[in-house]
């Protein structure tokens, strides 16, 4: 299935009902009073977070969201239907705004979770509502509101506990699927990732944590260069990124790739560069065993690096294990002192 991270739509809530003006006539009484109902509400146009979901691409063919109005007011005293409310569903991580006004209206991140996008109008008021001593057969009504209509903006941001940082081929969709279940396409040439990829990582019964694979960077992605940065914001939401090095690339130096995405990532968020992030040297079965320690820290030296690091084959799965299992600790001592 194709990605698509951003869509937009336009949503029209239903207008409210008239008053109805309406009279008595019944038989035996000469005085017959007003009788009009009031009219119903419209219906308002919901979005709704739905876990079954994974992408927008539904909004690329359907752009056009209009409820009905509520029904016009009857006599004897008669209320309109309301018009049905609308709920559109869209994926768990979807952001909503009004292209019109470049206002936020929400961010849909529970199953279920619902945000009112378009209020109906509402209802108008039968003549019943305007019999006074004065005046006893009022022909009064009023009219139904109009229902509001908006164009929004939907972005997909992706919900994972872990984010996957790197150059195209550092490995990222080899160790996503050492670790989980997803089954990223894997080859050796770049940009075998084309949009995200989520893998649940199961530790044991009830730990478990989801990591996210994106296209991989290149030099000049913060200025459009590549795939990658259509989808960083993607790791905004996560708690800890793995910056995955290759250690033996063919025609590049491993230091030099790795400052140049950290100058990438901070070229595009500084907030999310400073975010916990750990250091990921990939590809150890390209190396014999005898200098892969002596390798490793001469990349360690260079970079200066002060944060965790660990060394694995995501092809193998050497040393993935190590990963996920200080991933999982991690994650539940940060819940811990959010709890706290």
């Amino acid at each position: 299935m194709k990605f698509v991270d951003e869509a937009t739509i336009k949503v029209v809530a239903g207008k409210g009902g008239d008053g109805c003006a309406s009279f008595r006539r019944e038989k035996y009484i000469p005085f017959g009073g007003p009788n009009g109902g009031d009219g119903g509400n419209g219906g308002s146009v919901y979005l709704r977070a739905n876990a079954d979901l994974n992408t927008l691409i539904d909004f690329r063919y359907s752009r056009l969201f209009r409820t009905k109005p509520g029904e016009s007011g009857k006599g004897s005293v008669c209320t309109g239907k309301n018009g049905p409310d609308l709920y559109i569903k869209v994926p768990v991580g979807t952001l909503v705004y009004d292209v019109d006004t470049e206002e936020f209206l929400g961010d849909l991140i529970k199953p279920d979770q619902t945000l009112l996008v378009a209020k109906g109008g509402q209802h108008g008021l039968g003549n019943v509502h305007f019999k006074s001593s004065t005046n006893r057969a009022p022909r009064r009504i009023t009219n139904g509101t109009p229902g509001e209509d908006r164009n929004l903006r939907l972005e997909l941001q992706v919900l994972a506990d872990v984010g996957l940082l790197g150059l195209p081929n550092a490995g990222k969709s080899t160790l996503i699927r050492a670790v989980s279940a997803a089954r990223p396409k894997v080859a050796d040439y770049p940009f075998t990732t084309l949009h995200p990829n989520l893998g649940v990582v199961s530790i044991e019964i009830d730990r478990n944590f989801v990591i996210a694979d994106i296209p991989g960077l290149i030099e000049g992605a913060a200025e459009g260069a590549g795939l990658g940065i259509q989808f960083l914001k993607h790791l905004s939401r996560t708690r800890l990124l793995l910056h995955l090095v290759d250690i033996a690339p063919l025609e590049s130096d491993p230091v030099q790739d790795a400052l140049g995405i950290i100058q990438e990532l901070e070229k595009y968020n500084p907030e999310l560069a400073m975010r916990e992030r750990w250091l990921v040297l990939n590809k150890l079965d390209l190396l014999p065993a005898n200098e892969q320690k002596q390798h490793c820290q001469a990349i360690i030296d260079q970079l200066d690096w002060q944060g965790r690091v660990f060394e694995i084959s995501a092809l193998s799965g050497q040393g993935c294990r190590s990963v996920c299992y200080s991933i999982m600790n991690y994650l539940e001592e940060k819940l811990k002192v959010h709890l706290l």
